[in-house]
């Protein structure tokens, strides 16, 4: 008897697998409807299934205390100002970059957003649907943490607030700029009201400050507090709307035909079209820096290794040292073609036939012209974004009334994951890919392998990847699930099922490209969402990912030269 009760018993790992598919289902119906209230009846499920997972990036949401590593995390991916916005409206690029509204970028997402007015905020979505989960998904936690701020206020149903409240919205109303005493008398009275201890948040304060706003995180709880407490005494609710145009177009794949038409025509003006090609999905800088650094800053400082030259060169100080690479690059064949589709994905083209090899730390065995490789490096898509681009770019192209086959050699896959063995840095070799919330699985002969990275001073892991919905909704025990199940799950990342499943109908079904393209995936730890204080709210990689990328490049790079 006892085991059939066990059996029947659902696990906190069910338990939040199935409230992440209950979001998605939840946010795709909002989304055919038009607009939802976030923290009315329509937004309850989504709510109610956040509260449920408590996802480890969101830290304490189903505590009474606020979030502020979360918080961070969150208003960092969010539009500066949509804390003030009772109205936010998910829109198409609708044509606002020809106006007179000056876009709004967040630090660490690049989107474009418009403040038409006081009440409302524009978030332009190019990059599909995961972007859509990413934003509300966001917003929900940041309505569930306002309410959280008008609950400790309020002290009557005709919205009379408490003497702290009252503190806070004369120090963030005031005109003058604040000393650093009223500014802990106001830290003082706004701990109190998160529930947080008066070092915690001056701790947090200089990460939320900005130039123009050094006061940030007090002018952000009072208005997320401000627009709770208008919903809750006066029914004034907050509605997110989806623009016609976005609702229409999603799914056409109509950013990443554009995307993938201007690089197709870039390729064929430079008689680059019917040469090999070797498609990398990296960032702006690895692939660049791989082949171009040592000859450029062969004067920069000889004791350094070349691993301190890439960390020099991914610090954003030294403008002056990453500009030179690119003038050398730019010299020796590389074209930037700058993203205008709206995919927010920059491209460079490298034809190696340009590239003087004895200058740099590679050899190419190719000698014909014909086929020496044309190395393509897209910037990162963004989760089902990577099935749209790369699905466009390996469609044939017509040149001249005459079907046009891209002769693709290779593939390879570079990006951040979050790891379940090991810490930041770390590198995985994923052997297949699975689609969180299904048993859908992508699994492929990787060309690289543990015995490449053997001597890079990291740790390197073998297994199988989990392509997640989105980041921000794994708890620890679905991680644990992933970790100890037969799956043998190594790490989680947003993009490479959808990269696979492009690569598999160009290869395997559609055969717009040789059936025998070579695939590399390799990922280095952005964090392990296992650990306690190591997700990604707990702060970027810092230079712990300079060698692991540069390792990954080289080893990439290698196998094209000498393929």
């Amino acid at each position: 008897m006892s085991t059939t009760n066990k059996r029947h018993k659902r696990t906190r790992a069910q338990e939040s697998s199935s409230a992440i598919e209950r979001m998605y289902i939840t946010m795709r119906h909002l989304f055919n409807r038009g607009f939802y209230k976030p923290m009315g009846v329509s937004g309850e499920t989504l709510r109610e299934a956040l509260l449920l997972l408590r996802p480890e990036i969101y830290g304490s949401i189903g505590e009474e205390k606020a979030e502020l590593e979360g918080l961070l995390y969150v208003i960092d991916r969010l539009p500066q100002g949509i804390e003030e916005c009772t109205f936010i409206n998910l829109t198409s690029d609708e044509g606002y970059a020809n106006s007179h509204f000056e876009p709004i970028i967040p630090p660490k997402r690049r989107r474009n957003c418009y403040r038409i007015d006081k009440e409302q905020m524009n978030i332009e979505i190019t990059r599909g649907r995961s972007e859509i989960y990413d934003i509300l998904t966001h917003l929900t936690f940041l309505f569930v943490e306002s309410h959280k701020i008008s609950k400790r206020v309020i002290i009557d149903e005709e919205g009379t607030t408490v003497r702290d409240w009252q503190k806070l919205e004369t120090a963030v109303t005031s005109t003058k700029k604040l000393t650093q005493k009223e500014r802990e008398i106001a830290i003082t009275h706004t701990a109190n009201i998160l529930g947080r201890t008066f070092n915690e948040l001056t701790e947090a304060y200089p990460k939320f400050a900005t130039e123009s706003q050094p006061e940030r995180l007090l002018h952000i709880v009072y208005w997320l507090g401000k627009l709770a407490i208008e919903e809750t005494v006066n029914n004034n609710k907050r509605t997110i709307t989806f623009s016609p145009v976005l609702r229409e177009r999603l799914g056409h794949h109509i950013h990443g035909e554009i995307w993938a038409d201007t690089i197709k025509a870039v390729l064929h003006s430079n008689g680059l079209l019917q040469r090999p090609i070797h498609i990398i999905s990296a960032n702006m800088h690895s692939v660049m820096n791989s082949i171009f650094a040592k000859a450029t800053l062969k004067g920069t400082d000889a004791k350094k290794n070349m691993f301190e030259v890439y960390e020099l060169l991914s610090d954003s100080k030294n403008k002056a040292l990453r500009n030179k690479v690119e003038k050398s690059a730019l010299q020796s064949g590389m074209i930037y073609i700058k993203d205008t589709s709206g995919t927010n994905i920059d491209v460079q083209i490298f034809d190696t036939d340009k590239i003087d090899f004895s200058k740099t730390e590679f050899k190419c065995s190719e000698e014909n012209k014909d086929n020496k490789p044309v190395i393509f490096v897209m910037d990162y898509a963004f989760g089902e974004q990577a099935y749209e681009t790369l699905d466009e770019f390996l469609k044939p192209v017509t040149v001249n009334n005459k079907q046009v086959h891209l002769d693709v050699k290779s593939i390879s896959i570079m990006g951040k994951a979050g790891i379940l063995e090991g810490g930041k840095g770390d590198v995985m070799i994923p052997s297949a890919h699975i689609f969180e919330g299904t048993a859908d699985n992508y699994p492929f002969r990787n060309e690289l392998s543990k015995n490449d990275l053997v001597d890079c001073g990291v740790d390197v892991f073998e297994g199988t990847m989990v392509t997640v919905l989105g980041t921000s909704l794994q708890n620890k025990e679905i991680l644990k699930f992933f970790k100890n199940s037969t799956w043998n799950v190594i790490g989680l990342e947003m993009e490479g099922a959808h990269y696979q499943k492009a690569i598999q109908a160009a290869s395997k079904v559609r055969g717009s490209i040789n059936k025998d393209v070579k695939v590399r995936y390799a990922y280095y730890a952005s964090d392990n969402p296992l650990e306690t204080g190591g997700t990604l709210a707990s702060g970027g990689l810092g230079t712990s990912g300079v060698r692991p990328t540069y390792v990954i490049t080289k080893k990439i790079l290698e196998q094209i030269f000498n393929s």
